[in-house]
C-alpha cells in the first residue's frame, strides 16, 4: 500500500468572508491567535505523519507563497504549491483536477476552508487497514441535523455513497460531506476524467459533483462516519468564522 500524500485545496476566494479575504485567501484567515485554516490542515496532516503536503492555491497565491517556507518549519511538512488558473472563475472540481498528478500515488484530501480535529484524518487512515475498503472514501457527519447549505451524502446498505449534493430534502440524507477524502491512487485516473467531464459540462461545479459522476459511471465511493459529537466547521461566512474561533482553540 503505496503512501499517500496530503492535499489542501486552498484556491478560493471566499467573497462571503471579506474584508479578510480582500488581501487574503481564505484558507489564511487566522482562527486561533495567529493560526489559520491552512495551519491546523497541515497540523493535522503533519500528526497523521504525512508530511509531503500539496497546496492548491489560486486566490492570492502570492500570500501562500510568501509564507511556504515558515509553513514548513512550523509544522515540519514539506510543501508542494499548485496553482489553480482558473479560482476565481471556475469552481472546485477543476480545482481537484490540477492537482491530479501531484495525487497519483493517492492523497488525504481535507478542502481549505474546514476547520476539523486530527481525528477525521486518523478515521480515514484507520479505513485503509480494513479488508476490501474502497479506493475513495468520504468523511460523513452522521450525527449533525442537517440544511440546506450542507453537502449531504445518501448511503446504500454497504455505506457506499449513492448521491452528494446540497440540493436534496435533508430527511433524505444519511449525513454530510465534511470535506475530507481519502483518495488512493488507483482511483486517480478515473476520478480525474469524472472531475473533467463535470467542468467540461458546467465550470461552476463542485468536485462533489465529480464524485457523483464517477459513481454514475459505475465507480464505487465508500464512506467513514466520524464520531459523534466532533467540532468542527466549513468556513463560509462571517457566522462560521466565529464558529470556527470557538472550537479551534479546544484542538
Amino acid at each position: 500500500m503505496h503512501d499517500v500524500i496530503g492535499l489542501v485545496l486552498a484556491a478560493g476566494a471566499g467573497r462571503r468572508l471579506r474584508p479578510y479575504t480582500d488581501e487574503l485567501p481564505k484558507a489564511l484567515i487566522p482562527v486561533d491567535g495567529d493560526t489559520t485554516i491552512l495551519d491546523i490542515a497541515l497540523a493535522n496532516l503533519a500528526a497523521s505523519d504525512l508530511r509531503e503536503v500539496a497546496v492548491v492555491v489560486g486566490y492570492k497565491s502570492n500570500a501562500v507563497e510568501e509564507r511556504r517556507e515558515a509553513l514548513e518549519r512550523r509544522h515540519g511538512v514539506r510543501l508542494t504549491l499548485v496553482h489553480n488558473d482558473k479560482a476565481e472563475v471556475w469552481n472546485n472540481a477543476y480545482s481537484l483536477w490540477t492537482a491530479r498528478e501531484v495525487m497519483s500515488e493517492g492523497a488525504l484530501l481535507v478542502n481549505g476552508d474546514t476547520v476539523h480535529p486530527v481525528s477525521v484524518e486518523q478515521t480515514l487512515l484507520q479505513y485503509r487497514q480494513q479488508e476490501g475498503s474502497e479506493d475513495i472514501v468520504l468523511a460523513l457527519d452522521t450525527a449533525k441535523v442537517l440544511a440546506e447549505e450542507e453537502m449531504k451524502v445518501v448511503t446504500d446498505e454497504r455505506g457506499h455513497m449513492r448521491r452528494i449534493t446540497k440540493l436534496m430534502d435533508p430527511s433524505e440524507a444519511s449525513g454530510e460531506y465534511i470535506g475530507a477524502t481519502l483518495i488512493e491512487g488507483a482511483a486517480v485516473p478515473a476520478l480525474a476524467e469524472a472531475l473533467q467531464a463535470t467542468f467540461e459540462r458546467d465550470p461552476q461545479l463542485y468536485y462533489e459533483d465529480g464524485y457523483q459522476e464517477l459513481v454514475n459511471r459505475g465507480g464505487t465511493v465508500g464512506t467513514a462516519p466520524i464520531a459523534a459529537g466532533t467540532s468542527w466547521v466549513e468556513v463560509d461566512d462571517h457566522r462560521d468564522l466565529e464558529r470556527a474561533r470557538t472550537i479551534a482553540c479546544r484542538y
